[in-house]
């Protein structure tokens, strides 16, 4: 159960933008607050004030300091100033920094405990980095979307105590994301898809980091044992949009992959896929996957990153960068049936499993138990 003071305090939440997944990570932890007697301020260090984002960040108060980018390079001294200000209007508890600018601003702009949220690989890759984490590692405390961003913090902050550095994975609210998606037959008329097809989704920036070269070749050398009609769709857009196409018409699929570029809230459809596919190489977590989950898809994914801790067993992963594997996955798709379903999504990647796990997790129990919480 939460360690909670009698009366009401308040967290503070800094997050660097609301931009991409950043507005849901922020409602993943104002969520987390939720029935307890603390109260959430979230301070949103870039973009513009919005109704919509304050709606969505699930907080008590929402604050848009509304820096530039170009503005929170360097020393970031008037955000240092902005947020010491704002740190002496509550009585905080702690502030919860999610990635490596917040964190700096937090630490340096009060006395507060910080425990700060990591969403990517390489935060604490530069010396300077690690000099100040190590500097302020009496009131630093660090969470990683899945383990292996956590292995990667270990990496370059050797000698760090385990239970400064956990992880605390990235989460949905399921019951949300199936109200909000669409029936199949629905998704495949909005985005202008054959009601009959086979078809393998695929949804990200078609960037290399994303690696749908590896999708297109994988499908290419399946298709000829694929059911009729098959269709690859790729939702997104990116650099890589020419090339990507001319790879289709180089293998000879190009009637076969579909680019439907970006999506406004693309995860409404994916009721549309039968199969989905994430072939990234390095993901820190992947919410793809659970949102294809918990629309009821098969999912496979690349085994590398934070991709190996959510998709549901062995024969849902293939090989970095390996079309053929892939290509043998694909084939066993089609005849297996299998469906990861609503049930697939684990209890640790719900928002219940999440608030569970927080109160139980050593830095917030040693934060709250410093500033006064009973045990």
């Amino acid at each position: 159960m939460p360690l909670c003071e009698p009366s009401a305090r308040w967290v503070l939440q800094f997050c660097h933008s609301y931009d991409g997944p950043f507005l849901d990570c922020a409602r993943q932890y104002a969520v987390l607050f939720k029935g307890t007697p603390y109260k959430v301020c979230t301070v949103y260090l870039t973009g513009s004030p919005s109704v919509e984002v304050e709606q969505g960040s699930a907080s008590d108060e929402v604050i848009f300091l509304d820096y530039a980018s170009a503005q929170v390079r360097g020393l970031k001294l008037a955000a240092i100033r902005d947020f010491k200000r704002i740190v002496a209007t509550r009585d905080f508890a702690l502030c919860i920094a999610h990635r490596f600018k917040p964190v700096y601003i937090a630490l340096l702009g009060s006395a507060l405990p910080v425990i700060g949220v990591h969403h990517a690989f390489g935060d604490y890759q530069r010396r300077s980095r690690q000099l100040f984490a190590n500097f302020f590692a009496r009131r630093l405390s660090l969470l990683g979307v899945s383990n292996a961003v956590c292995d990667d913090m270990r990496a370059c902050l050797g000698g760090w105590p385990s239970d400064r550095i956990e992880t605390l994975y990235n989460r949905i609210d399921v019951e949300a994301v199936q109200a909000e998606q669409v029936s199949r037959e629905v998704a495949r008329e909005h985005l202008g898809l054959p009601q009959d097809a086979w078809i393998v989704g695929n949804v990200g920036r078609l960037h290399p980091d994303k690696d749908q070269a590896t999708l297109i070749r994988g499908f290419a050398m399946a298709f000829s044992q694929l059911p009729p009609d098959s269709l690859l769709v790729l939702m997104g857009s990116g650099r890589l949009d020419r090339k990507l196409k001319a790879l289709a018409t180089e293998l000879g699929v190009s009637e076969s992959v579909r680019f439907i570029g970006q999506i406004p809230n693309g995860r409404r459809y994916f009721k549309a896929f039968d199969q989905f596919v994430l072939s990234s190489d390095h993901e820190p977590f992947g919410m793809v996957l659970l949102e294809a989950m918990a629309a009821g898809i098969s999912v496979l994914a690349s085994d590398c990153g934070g991709a190996p801790e959510v998709v549901p067993g062995a024969d849902a992963l293939f090989p970095l960068a390996d079309a053929e594997v892939l290509a043998t996955r694909l084939r066993a798709a089609t005849t297996h049936g299998d469906k990861a379903g609503p049930a697939g999504v684990q209890p640790c990647f719900t928002d219940a499993g999440a608030f569970a796990r927080f109160w139980t997790l050593p830095s917030v129990r040693r934060v709250l138990k410093e500033e006064g919480s009973d045990a």
